[in-house]
């Protein structure tokens, strides 16, 4: 149904097509037919809506250039092979295919648009077409699978500092992972391991960024909790230079990670959490307490000061910002 609302547009440039036009032509309800306009907004097409005139489609999702992303790639590793689609249920999954058919490490999978977008504790993530970057990188690295949590940290800290470079904006990383602005989310970042008798085979590590989102293409019930950088930054994001730019931070802190261990990533970290140093409220045993974050270990997990002047360390799980 989607695909065809836009043909009929295409086959009208630039005209006004009234909902009554559209349940005609598409045998269909006029209320179908504004709830597929709502659902292809979220996709990243743009409408403008007369009253009595109907819809008229002035603006579609972009593509990204993947030519003039590689010419600008500075890595050695990462990104220099590029699996790029249109529409994906999730780019973890194909990247987790890339990884069992012998894939090497940095070969990275971007889609314009995921319908099964995957996010930490089984989330679904909102990845409509063209507004985001939606993807996943393979990741081969050379450390005990227990320390997959510090990659993790890692990952936040390149996409912190590329965001913070590339779009001016004072973003933050809140444990372990999630990038905010101002309190609302911009990017998730979901690691996920496949081992073998204790020892670590790959990581495929999902990044997805609210890039481009105008405050419509988000649902209703993220609106309060999710931002985007354009919305923040007040311009458009150009994605080449940030994909380019985070790959760049990443490989740099992946070398000095397995030169020089965790120390000066969590360094860095620190520098950059808004979680750190404030009351939170998290998990413990099943239940929901409240505490001080005073830091983060060597495995990455946050220590917790609750009120009882008990100390804790939470390995994982929902932390709330109060």
């Amino acid at each position: 149904m989607n695909e065809q609302i836009i043909a009929l547009f295409e086959q009208h440039p630039d005209q006004f097509l009234s909902g009554e036009q559209l349940s005609e032509k598409l045998n269909c309800s006029r209320t179908a037919i504004w709830k597929h306009i709502e659902i292809l907004r979220q996709q990243g097409y743009m409408f403008e809506a007369v009253p009595r005139r109907g819809y008229r489609l002035i603006g579609r999702p972009e593509k990204l250039d993947i030519p003039s992303l590689k010419s600008m790639l500075a890595t050695k590793t990462l990104g220099r092979t590029i699996h790029y689609v249109d529409e994906i249920d999730s780019t973890q999954t194909l990247a987790h295919q890339f990884a069992e058919q012998g894939a090497e490490e940095g070969h990275l999978v971007i889609a314009e648009r995921q319908t099964a977008g995957r996010g930490r504790m089984g989330r679904r993530w909102h990845s409509p077409k063209g507004k985001g970057i939606w993807m996943s990188l393979l990741l081969r690295p050379r450390v005990p699978l227990h320390f997959t949590p510090q990659l993790t940290l890692l990952a936040a800290v390149a996409l912190c500092r590329a965001i913070r470079q590339t779009v001016k904006v004072e973003a933050g990383i809140k444990w372990p992972n999630d990038l905010l602005i101002d309190g609302k989310k911009i990017s998730g970042i979901l690691l996920e391991t496949s081992a073998e008798d204790e020892r670590l085979r790959y990581i495929v590590a999902g990044i997805g960024i609210t890039a481009n989102l105008e405050p419509e293409h988000f649902p209703e019930e993220l609106r309060d909790v999710a931002t985007s950088l354009r919305i923040e930054s007040g311009q458009p994001v150009d994605r080449e230079v940030l994909i380019s730019s985070f790959l760049q931070q990443f490989e740099e802190l992946y070398e000095l990670y397995h030169e020089q261990g965790f120390a000066p990533i969590r360094l860095l970290w620190e520098a950059l959490s808004v979680s750190l140093h404030r009351r939170i409220r998290c998990q413990k045993g099943g239940e929901y307490v409240e505490g001080y974050a005073e830091s983060i270990d060597d495995s990455g997990a946050l220590s917790v000061v609750l009120h009882s002047g008990e100390r804790i360390k939470v390995y994982s799980g929902e932390v709330e910002l109060r």
